[in-house]
């Protein structure tokens, strides 16, 4: 069980939870091999889905999970902002709804936690601009231990848009409290200040951060979020920094190559080395669905579910 009713970030989750979620990940892969997909451990729980900006992958995973464990599903996009209400106001109402859990995307760092403060539902934070994306991080270390055996000890390279990418910062937090050795790599300009803070190893190429490498994830790298002030162009990222076959011939062998989406083909990877990475994406997406079914079953135990 977690200590909080809410799943807000990385940095609030100690190593023991950590382990409990991804252990809690692996007893429900299995539900994905049946021929019905379908548990009914969330019967009668009401999960509301609240996303305030784009999401592919995070969006479908946590529709699917809420519908492998046999919960109700409420979608809503950016409607009642464009209405004028504020987002406390309209968690509100759906708790007066009955919604038992809200999984909320926003722009806004620090959106999920004001919500988790004022209402009783449990809240799980998707995705809060450029802070975090816990469920996202749990993902990849899921993939990465189920993938390899094990995270301590692992070097790990993180690659992209590490200041707005709210998925770069938890796997960070996540991949150094579980003993992983990471490496930044990325212009200066897409650094956030004093990360090096948090146990990383930052370096302004790519060539250093994934020499030797087991594991390389990247992130999406777009002239969205004020980058086109401090890109010069894709074109330049691309050619310093994407992650293409004679910079990734420096990590290992068999190096793990990972995306938190949505790739930008030919930009901070090409499109050869996306397909070579296609086995592991396939796998980090599937596990995308059984770690959220493990997160929305443990907030929903916790709050009394059999």
């Amino acid at each position: 069980m977690l200590k909080s009713k809410d799943l807000l970030g990385i940095r609030e989750l100690d190593i023991p939870e950590i382990e409990l979620i991804l252990d809690q990940t692996a007893k429900l892969e299995e539900v994905s091999t049946r021929a019905v997909k379908k548990l009914p451990a969330l019967r009668g729980k009401i999960v509301a889905n609240l996303f305030y900006t784009p999401s592919t992958r995070t969006r479908i995973s946590f529709e699917r999970a809420c519908k492998a464990l046999s919960a109700d599903l409420i979608n809503i996009g950016q409607l009642p902002s464009a209405l004028g209400e504020t987002l406390t106001d309209t968690a509100l109402t759906l708790q007066a709804m009955g919604v038992d859990i809200i999984v909320v995307r926003h722009h806004l760092a620090g959106a999920p936690v004001q919500l988790a403060r004022n209402i009783e539902a449990s809240v799980i934070n998707a995705g809060d601009g450029a802070h975090e994306h816990p469920t996202q991080a749990l993902v990849d270390a899921y993939t990465i231990r189920r993938t390899l055996g094990r995270i301590e000890g692992l070097k790990v390279a993180l690659l992209g848009d590490i200041r707005h990418a709210s998925a770069a910062k938890s796997d960070l937090y996540c991949l150094v409290k579980l003993g992983a050795q990471v490496a930044v790599g990325a212009p200066s300009t897409l650094i956030p200040e004093g990360l090096s803070e948090f146990g990383c190893q930052v370096f302004h190429t790519v060539e250093e951060a994934v020499d030797a490498a087991d594991v390389i994830i990247t992130t999406r790298v777009s002239l969205d979020y004020g980058n086109d002030k401090l890109l010069p162009s894709l074109r330049e990222y691309s050619r310093f920094y994407s992650l293409n076959t004679e910079r990734l011939a420096l990590a290992k062998p068999d190096v793990m190559i990972l995306h938190s989406g949505a790739i930008n083909r030919g930009v901070e990877i090409t499109a050869t080395v996306a397909e070579r990475a296609r086995p592991h994406l396939q796998r980090q997406i599937a596990a995308g669905v059984t770690l959220r079914m493990a997160v929305l079953y443990m907030l929903a135990m916790g709050k009394g579910v059999a």
